[in-house]
């Protein structure tokens, strides 16, 4: 499923995008937003179909070789442990997967080199020899060999990266993300399960789904107050001064604290000042987690905002029961 971080990220990608349009269509910008996160999940299963992609190149490799008119020794006893790898087998017959790939058309037809470029890369790769050499054979090496593939080998890639770039602006810096999905999904293969183990869903569940959807609306429709509670507390900034990155990343902060009672507010700035570290100015983390901080104390002590549950944890109580 799309974790938290990527789904707060989509967010503020959309927000920025809505934040550019010339109009205020926010039904449109919605649609937009859940078509980011639909990108990701394709994105998700394009990684696993590399695998087989590979795989095929590799056997059509072998049979080239069987058909030449002298074949060497090696040509007629080949390795043949990565194309018999049982978990790219018990993928290939996964119905979920094969459904998926089916009813979204995706392919590596358009973009052949791809898939040649990483099977050069995997066949000169010191964990691929060493697993076309280990004595350690099974269904565990196999999986081990695969997420060490995706995680690594794949995460790495330069080429990759860029043609992700070329097909979709969606799948930019989407491919940490991705990688971290397939290898939680990889980790619960197993073989006795044959061609019906689960594929991770979109969303963790409905909670999740409601929470980009819910995040996205309110910080539009309230951004005018969040652009207040910023001017308030930018002593010595106008807010046409701050960086609009810097903005945005502040008002999806002050819309979770105020709307997500069951969110820790502790929880909700490290996250945005992570987010902050990445996607705005070298400075920006700093500024707005010194900004934020002030804006909690204000928003806390106006009771603009309530936690409960799990929202409670590094909430301080008084003997009355009251936040201090």
């Amino acid at each position: 499923m799309i974790s938290r971080r990527l789904l707060r990220i989509k967010a503020l990608m959309a927000l920025y995008a809505f934040n550019r349009r010339e109009d205020d269509n926010l039904a449109q910008a919605e649609k937009e937003l859940l078509f980011s996160i639909e990108k990701t999940y394709d994105l998700y299963h394009y990684l696993l179909l590399l695998v087989l992609e590979i795989a095929d190149i590799a056997s059509e490799k072998i049979d080239q070789a069987l058909q030449k008119r002298m074949p060497t020794s090696e040509d007629l006893n080949p390795k043949r442990r990565f194309i018999d790898n049982q978990v790219i087998a018990q993928l290939r017959k996964n119905k979920a997967f094969s459904d998926y790939i089916s009813s979204r058309k995706l392919s590596w037809i358009n973009y052949p080199h791809i898939p040649r470029i990483m099977y050069n890369k995997m066949i000169t790769w010191e964990k691929y020899e060493d697993y076309m050499l280990s004595d350690a054979h099974g269904y565990t090496a196999d999986k081990k060999f695969i997420v060490n593939l995706i995680t690594k080998l794949f995460a790495e890639s330069e080429d990759l990266e860029s043609n992700f770039e070329e097909q979709s602006i969606y799948w930019n810096d989407d491919t940490e993300y991705v990688t971290v999905m397939i290898e939680k999904t990889l980790k619960k293969f197993k073989s006795e399960n044959g061609e019906n183990v689960e594929m991770m869903p979109l969303y963790k569940n409905k909670e999740d789904e409601d929470f980009v959807k819910i995040l996205f609306r309110k910080a539009i429709l309230h951004s005018r107050q969040c652009s207040e509670l910023i001017d308030i507390n930018t002593t010595n900034w106008e807010v046409e001064r701050i960086a609009l990155m810097d903005i945005l990343v502040m008002q999806l902060a002050i819309t979770e604290i105020i709307e997500f009672p069951e969110i820790p507010v502790k929880v909700t700035l490290n996250e945005y000042i992570e987010i902050a570290k990445y996607y705005c100015t070298p400075k920006s983390s700093t500024f707005v987690n010194g900004i934020l901080d002030n804006i909690v104390k204000e928003i806390r002590e106006k009771g603009l905002f309530e936690k409960s549950g799990k929202g409670l944890i590094g909430e301080n109580y008084d003997d009355k029961d009251r936040i201090i």
